[in-house]
């Protein structure tokens, strides 16, 4: 009863030895009271129950009863890191046991073989054990040792085995009723990690949140869970939400007292989660925490991927040495040996650092040892083995043998990707192919005309942008949980608005939003079946004789510029990466000044950084421009760029695109029937939303909705499919969660996952509020944010602000912006001249600079 109902086991062994029991129920009861407290509470009490449990054993002289204590004692000196005395431990319990009760004891061994790292054992242990448990018919045995057994396979890279294992497990708790919830759970848990580790990463999800949900009902925690989705959540790209699980975990654990060996693994997970977010230093010190554990507890498995990640955050930190490949080495030959996956990254790492320190022939050497693991294994594992195969061919001078290895790698990581429903984690896990798409970036500016250059830098470059994101399925749940999202948030906002103190909302508030992002990373992912593939040609064709496409690209910290037009391709060499970002934020700020009054004198700041920007960002490709509309396709990390201040673009029709890719898909998206024009205004506008009712009044038949009416399902309703959208209100931007990014409507926020579900957004869409153009720079060169999720669903153009805006001075310029398209104008041509009607003084020019037009009308 201690794994089918833990709590309610505790409270009836606790009954019992209140009766005086004989030493037989007596040490029963002890034997659940420690096994309750190892897996779930203060270890140390664990060890007295269960040393206690076994004293009672050999007094009531029953071997077989003793050799089960002794075994569950076993685990439990496992998990405090008393290896040794563990092991001596174990091997006393098989030797008193027989038959039946000897094949349980092996099956605890082998658990604890599992824990330690030794995977050959406990595999030869646990194959032992399943015949005789077979043989006695003992369903819940059984099944749990197919389950150790399926996670064996699992670390040891036999994913087949492993869910042959799983599925019979399965078959054989179905035949059990509801009175084993608790081993269910683990093997829902197990499942997950078998999803996560054949590459399914949303399956990986849901059944983990289904494990958590099902721990949750019976009271009892998981620290093992916590363990899975720390890793699930890196392969999702989602590193700062797995640290932050692993060190709040680390906590729970320390206050109960429990498990030093769960303690150690999160240590580790927290160490790769903090290198994988950036922050080496973090890595470090966790990481050396985690092999000091790991080494005390005779854990040699673990302790080699802690060290492995020890030295990943040293080489992180530019220590490249002869020393660090040496150990990287020596890393790698130990995984290796122990059939850990693992041991392609450790020779990987090796041999990068070998090229860092011009060592060719080590280099070499390790790198053909990770490029093995290219042609089997999970897609990740793959990829890590083309990267070794394409600095392999840098090496040996050959640029065609980078390029083929980077084009397997990134086409392994497009099957991975398109496994991923949610747009999030499809942006997110382009991060994975970021080197690979540097290499050959490399490798085209070393031998490529910029043609070659062009199209290999739109294959890597807002991916996510350019197909459609999986339509969320008819989910009542998440209807529902979006619904109570908005209803909180607006009480939320409301409260603050009031100046009263609102804990308990924003704590609720923040549970809504962990169910609407956790329903929505479960989505599965669809192949695309109308995705552009990317032509040059095409392009050139599609800008005809006076349209510049000036294509920005980031190769070794430089801005390369990629001027497009006039049939043919031309590369120019613009400044840094790192000043243009620099100067961007300086612009943002002055900006964010001249919004209100008496910023005035912030204007010829500004303007010199617009013309700094200018020089860094373009270079000598101004001269080149022509007098036509200009089309520019930033990097991920320059989208915050008032690119209308920038003095040879401020007279032009000017658009934005994510992608090229991106604008030729606009430019080939077609109207919807129907000319329906909608117009949204939303509470709280300082201006009272003034221009909503004069283009109320201007286009006579348009759908006009506020006050009560602007509300978020009604909203979605008459958006799906307009001709034209104008949408006032009040937006935020979330940088720690993009896709909550919202605008205010009378019922709560209009979040991105809200629009996400639309059957066609609008084609044309003017946002009037602040920061409604601003994105999150994601992966290896990704856009997530409210208005990103539209330009994949039909919107063809779109005005949005950058920056904080001025809300009187925003009316004049939205009421010119409509007459430019009453007239016929196309929406850039129509915001050019909109800035040039407004009067010439500081707030409004800077109102005019932080609108922008993307996409290619």
């Amino acid at each position: 009863m201690v794994f089918a109902n833990p709590n309610e086991a505790l409270a009836q062994a606790q009954t019992v030895l209140a009766s005086d029991p004989p030493p037989l129920h007596a040490s029963v009861a002890h034997q659940v009271i420690g096994t309750w407290q190892r897996d779930w509470g203060d270890l140390r009490l664990a060890l007295q129950h269960l040393r206690r449990a076994s004293d009672l054993a050999a007094r009531a002289q029953a071997p077989d009863r003793e050799s089960d204590t002794l075994a569950a004692l076993g685990v439990a000196l496992v998990h405090a890191g008393r290896t040794e005395q563990a092991l001596e431990t174990l091997e006393q319990a098989v030797g008193r046991g027989t038959g039946h009760t000897r094949a349980r004891v092996l099956y605890r061994r082998a658990y604890a073989g599992w824990v330690l790292g030794r995977h050959r054992e406990a595999l030869d242990d646990i194959r032992r054990a399943i015949p005789v448990l077979r043989q006695a018919d003992d369903v819940i045995w059984t099944a749990r040792a197919l389950t150790l057994r399926a996670t064996i396979h699992l670390a040891l890279g036999a994913l087949d085995r492993a869910d042959a294992d799983f599925a019979a497990a399965e078959r054989l708790w179905d035949t059990t009723g509801q009175d084993h919830d608790h081993d269910k759970a683990d093997v829902v848990e197990s499942r997950g990690l078998a999803a996560f580790r054949s590459g399914d990463v949303p399956l990986a999800l849901r059944l983990l949140d289904e494990a958590q949900e099902r721990y949750a009902r019976l009271g009892t925690p998981s620290f093992m869970l916590s363990i899975r989705r720390c890793e699930v959540l890196m392969a999702a790209g989602l590193a700062p939400e797995a640290l932050a699980e692993a060190d709040t975990t680390i906590d729970v654990l320390e206050r109960a007292g429990g498990q030093s060996t769960r303690k150690a693994e999160l240590l580790l997970m927290a160490a790769r989660a903090a290198l994988q977010a950036g922050d080496p230093h973090t890595a470090t010190a966790r990481a050396a925490v985690a092999v000091r554990l790991f080494a005390g507890q005779r854990r040699p498995w673990w302790e080699a991927h802690a060290r492995l990640v020890q030295i990943e955050a040293r080489a992180a930190s530019g220590r490249a040495s002869g020393r660090l490949v040496a150990d990287a080495a020596a890393v790698a030959e130990r995984l290796a040996g122990v059939g850990a996956p693992a041991a392609a990254e450790a020779s990987l790492l090796a041999g990068r650092i070998a090229l860092t320190l011009g060592w060719t022939a080590d280099a070499e050497r390790h790198l053909g040892l990770a490029a093995r693991s290219r042609h089997s294994g999970p897609p990740l594992a793959r990829m890590t083995g083309w990267t070794a195969q394409a600095l392999r061919a840098r090496v040996a001078g050959s640029n065609r043998g980078v390029l083929a290895a980077c084009r397997c790698g990134l086409r392994v990581l497009d099957d991975y990707r398109m496994t991923l429903g949610a747009s999030e984690l499809r942006a997110r896990a382009t991060r994975r192919g970021a080197e690979l798409a540097g290499l050959g970036q490399q490798a085209l500016l070393a031998s490529g005309g910029p043609r070659r250059l062009l199209a290999w830098s739109e294959r890597c470059r807002a991916t996510t942008l350019s197909t459609p994101p999986t339509r969320p399925p008819d989910d009542p749940v998440l209807q529902s949980s979006l619904t109570a999202f908005r209803e909180i948030a607006a009480r939320a906002e409301a409260a603050r608005l009031d100046g009263r103190p609102i804990p308990a909302l924003e704590r609720d508030q923040r549970l809504l939003e962990r169910d609407v992002r956790s329903r929505t990373l479960h989505l599965r992912g669809e192949a695309a079946s109308d995705t552009i593939r990317f032509d040059p040609a095409r392009l050139l064709q599609e800008l005809g004789g006076d349209t510049r496409l000036l294509e920005l690209i980031v190769v070794d910290g430089r801005v390369q510029v990629l001027l497009c037009g006039q049939g043919r391709v031309r590369r120019f060499e613009a400044g840094l990466l790192a000043d243009a970002e620099m100067e961007a934020e300086h612009v943002q700020t002055g900006l964010r000044r001249l919004a209100h009054p008496g910023g005035q004198t912030r204007l010829p700041m500004v303007e010199a950084a617009g013309r700094r920007l200018e020089e860094i960002l373009l270079g000598l490709a101004t001269a080149h421009l022509g007098s036509g509309p200009v089309v520019v396709v930033p990097p991920a990390q320059l989208h915050r760029v008032p690119w209308a201040l920038l003095p040879a673009l401020q007279e032009r029709a000017l658009s934005v695109s994510p992608s090229a890719t991106s604008w030729l898909r606009a430019r080939a998206t077609e109207p919807p029937p129907g000319n329906r024009h909608v117009l949204v205004r939303g509470p709280g506008l300082a201006t009272g939303g003034t221009e909503v009712s004069e283009l109320a009044d201007r286009y006579g038949s348009a759908t006009l909705l506020e006050d009560d009416d602007a509300r978020v399902p009604r909203v979605l309703e008459e958006l799906d499919g307009a001709a034209l959208a104008h949408v006032a209100a009040h937006g935020t931007f979330r940088a720690d969660s993009p896709l909550f990014s919202s605008l205010r409507m009378a019922d709560g926020p209009l979040i991105a996952h809200d629009f996400e579900g639309l059957d066609r957004s609008p084609y044309q869409i003017i946002l009037s509020s602040c920061d409604a153009a601003r994105f999150a720079a994601v992966g290896a060169d990704e856009l997530l944010g409210l208005t990103a999720v539209l330009l994949p669903l039909g919107t063809a153009g779109m005005v949005a602000s950058n920056a904080p805006v001025n809300d009187d001075a925003a009316v004049p310029l939205m009421l010119a912006l409509h007459e430019g398209l009453a007239a016929g104008l196309p929406l850039a041509e129509a915001l050019r001249d909109a800035r040039a009607a407004l009067p010439d003084d500081a707030i409004h020019r800077a109102t005019g600079w932080a609108f922008t037009a993307f996409g290619a009308t």
